[in-house]
Protein backbone atom coordinates (compact mmCIF):
# COMPACT_ATOMS: atom_id res chain seq x y z
CA UNK A 1 0.00 0.00 0.00
CA UNK A 2 1.34 3.70 -1.16
CA UNK A 3 -0.26 6.92 -0.77
CA UNK A 4 -1.68 6.58 -4.57
CA UNK A 5 -3.25 3.86 -3.28
CA UNK A 6 -4.99 5.83 -0.96
CA UNK A 7 -8.33 6.70 -2.28
CA UNK A 8 -9.20 3.45 -3.23
CA UNK A 9 -8.73 2.27 0.31
CA UNK A 10 -10.44 4.61 1.76
CA UNK A 11 -13.57 4.38 -0.75
CA UNK A 12 -13.72 0.74 0.75
CA UNK A 13 -13.18 1.46 3.96
CA UNK A 14 -16.28 3.62 4.01
CA UNK A 15 -18.52 0.66 2.51
CA UNK A 16 -17.45 -1.70 4.68
CA UNK A 17 -17.78 0.21 7.78
CA UNK A 18 -20.20 2.04 10.04
CA UNK A 19 -17.08 4.31 11.37
CA UNK A 20 -14.33 3.72 8.78
CA UNK A 21 -10.73 4.61 8.84
CA UNK A 22 -9.71 8.27 7.52
CA UNK A 23 -7.25 9.02 5.55
CA UNK A 24 -5.06 10.16 7.24
CA UNK A 25 -5.09 7.11 9.62
CA UNK A 26 -3.77 5.19 6.95
CA UNK A 27 -1.61 7.83 5.92
CA UNK A 28 -0.03 8.27 9.67
CA UNK A 29 0.82 3.88 9.28
CA UNK A 30 2.10 4.37 5.92
CA UNK A 31 4.64 7.14 7.39
CA UNK A 32 4.87 5.34 10.55
CA UNK A 33 6.51 2.77 8.34
CA UNK A 34 3.69 0.01 9.25
CA UNK A 35 3.62 -3.14 6.71
CA UNK A 36 0.32 -2.33 5.01
CA UNK A 37 -0.61 -4.22 2.35
CA UNK A 38 -3.21 -4.80 -0.56
CA UNK A 39 -4.89 -7.83 -1.95
CA UNK A 40 -5.36 -7.57 -5.59
CA UNK A 41 -6.86 -9.60 -8.38
CA UNK A 42 -7.83 -9.63 -11.78
CA UNK A 43 -11.38 -8.21 -12.95
CA UNK A 44 -13.14 -10.63 -14.36
CA UNK A 45 -14.38 -10.12 -17.98
CA UNK A 46 -17.44 -7.84 -18.01
CA UNK A 47 -17.20 -7.46 -14.56
CA UNK A 48 -18.02 -3.84 -12.97
CA UNK A 49 -15.22 -2.76 -11.20
CA UNK A 50 -15.53 -0.76 -7.78
CA UNK A 51 -14.18 1.36 -6.77
CA UNK A 52 -11.60 1.29 -10.12
CA UNK A 53 -7.99 0.96 -9.88
CA UNK A 54 -5.82 2.91 -12.77
CA UNK A 55 -4.14 -0.49 -13.24
CA UNK A 56 -7.43 -2.64 -13.89
CA UNK A 57 -7.32 -4.78 -11.18
CA UNK A 58 -9.52 -5.48 -8.51
CA UNK A 59 -8.63 -4.15 -4.70
CA UNK A 60 -9.94 -7.28 -2.94
CA UNK A 61 -8.82 -6.54 0.69
CA UNK A 62 -5.78 -5.02 2.92
CA UNK A 63 -4.31 -4.94 6.20
CA UNK A 64 -2.54 -2.72 8.35
CA UNK A 65 -0.20 -4.14 11.36
CA UNK A 66 2.51 -2.84 13.79
CA UNK A 67 5.23 -4.39 14.71
CA UNK A 68 6.49 -4.74 18.32
CA UNK A 69 9.04 -6.56 20.83
CA UNK A 70 8.09 -10.20 19.77
CA UNK A 71 4.56 -9.12 18.66
CA UNK A 72 2.52 -7.63 15.67
CA UNK A 73 -0.58 -6.01 16.24
CA UNK A 74 -3.08 -6.32 13.54
CA UNK A 75 -4.61 -2.62 13.47
CA UNK A 76 -6.73 -3.20 10.89
CA UNK A 77 -7.82 -6.16 8.10
CA UNK A 78 -10.91 -5.36 5.77
CA UNK A 79 -12.25 -7.40 2.15
CA UNK A 80 -14.37 -5.32 -0.07
CA UNK A 81 -17.82 -5.86 0.90
CA UNK A 82 -18.14 -7.51 -3.21
CA UNK A 83 -15.41 -9.87 -2.33
CA UNK A 84 -16.67 -11.27 1.31
CA UNK A 85 -17.40 -14.92 2.22
CA UNK A 86 -14.43 -16.19 -0.48
CA UNK A 87 -11.88 -16.73 2.18
CA UNK A 88 -9.76 -13.70 1.51
CA UNK A 89 -9.58 -12.80 5.37
CA UNK A 90 -8.22 -16.28 6.10
CA UNK A 91 -5.64 -15.84 3.30
CA UNK A 92 -4.64 -12.31 3.90
CA UNK A 93 -4.16 -13.38 7.87
CA UNK A 94 -1.97 -16.92 6.53
CA UNK A 95 0.18 -13.81 4.71
CA UNK A 96 0.62 -11.94 8.06
CA UNK A 97 1.09 -15.05 10.75
CA UNK A 98 4.26 -16.09 8.01
CA UNK A 99 5.36 -12.65 8.08
CA UNK A 100 5.21 -12.37 11.85
CA UNK A 101 7.17 -15.25 12.21
CA UNK A 102 9.64 -14.24 9.78
CA UNK A 103 10.13 -11.38 11.94
CA UNK A 104 10.10 -13.63 14.84
CA UNK A 105 7.04 -12.38 17.12
CA UNK A 106 5.66 -15.04 19.21
CA UNK A 107 2.05 -13.44 19.08
CA UNK A 108 -0.14 -12.06 17.10
CA UNK A 109 -2.88 -9.52 18.38
CA UNK A 110 -6.30 -7.37 17.98
CA UNK A 111 -8.87 -5.88 19.01
CA UNK A 112 -12.52 -6.65 17.43
CA UNK A 113 -15.92 -5.11 17.78
CA UNK A 114 -17.77 -7.16 20.08
CA UNK A 115 -21.29 -6.77 17.57
CA UNK A 116 -18.80 -8.34 14.87
CA UNK A 117 -19.70 -11.59 14.90
CA UNK A 118 -18.71 -12.95 11.72
CA UNK A 119 -14.91 -11.23 12.43
CA UNK A 120 -14.89 -13.27 15.47
CA UNK A 121 -15.86 -16.36 14.79
CA UNK A 122 -13.06 -16.28 11.77
CA UNK A 123 -10.27 -15.30 14.31
CA UNK A 124 -11.49 -18.02 16.65
CA UNK A 125 -11.66 -20.28 14.01
CA UNK A 126 -8.09 -19.38 12.91
CA UNK A 127 -7.09 -19.85 16.37
CA UNK A 128 -6.99 -16.66 18.10
CA UNK A 129 -8.24 -16.61 21.92
CA UNK A 130 -10.01 -13.84 23.37
CA UNK A 131 -7.76 -12.55 26.42
CA UNK A 132 -9.93 -9.67 27.19
CA UNK A 133 -11.95 -6.37 26.51
CA UNK A 134 -11.93 -3.27 26.27
CA UNK A 135 -14.78 -1.56 27.57
CA UNK A 136 -16.15 1.63 25.28
CA UNK A 137 -13.07 1.44 22.56
CA UNK A 138 -14.78 1.76 19.40
CA UNK A 139 -17.28 4.85 18.58
CA UNK A 140 -20.52 3.52 18.10
CA UNK A 141 -22.53 6.89 17.21
CA UNK A 142 -23.81 9.87 18.81
CA UNK A 143 -21.61 9.80 21.95
CA UNK A 144 -22.17 5.81 21.99
CA UNK A 145 -19.47 3.50 22.56
CA UNK A 146 -18.62 -0.37 22.28
CA UNK A 147 -16.43 -2.58 23.48
CA UNK A 148 -13.68 -4.53 21.56
CA UNK A 149 -12.90 -7.71 22.18
CA UNK A 150 -8.88 -8.25 22.48
CA UNK A 151 -7.85 -11.44 21.06
CA UNK A 152 -4.64 -12.94 20.57
CA UNK A 153 -2.86 -15.84 18.39
CA UNK A 154 0.18 -17.98 20.05
CA UNK A 155 2.24 -18.27 16.71
CA UNK A 156 5.20 -20.57 18.65
CA UNK A 157 2.63 -22.85 19.49
CA UNK A 158 1.13 -22.67 16.21
CA UNK A 159 3.88 -23.37 14.34
CA UNK A 160 4.62 -26.59 16.40
CA UNK A 161 0.76 -27.47 15.87
CA UNK A 162 1.60 -27.10 12.21
CA UNK A 163 4.65 -28.94 12.18
CA UNK A 164 3.28 -32.18 13.85
CA UNK A 165 0.21 -32.30 11.75
CA UNK A 166 2.76 -32.07 8.27
CA UNK A 167 3.65 -35.77 7.07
Amino acid sequence: MTEADLDTVVEVEKTAYTHPWSRKHFSDSLRSGYPAVLLLGEALPGEAVHPGRADGRVLLGYLVAMPGVDEVHLLNITVAPAQQRQGWARFMLDALVLWSRGQCAQWLWLEVRHSNAPARALYQRYGFAQVGLRRGYYPAGQRAREDAVVMSLNLVALAHTAQETTP
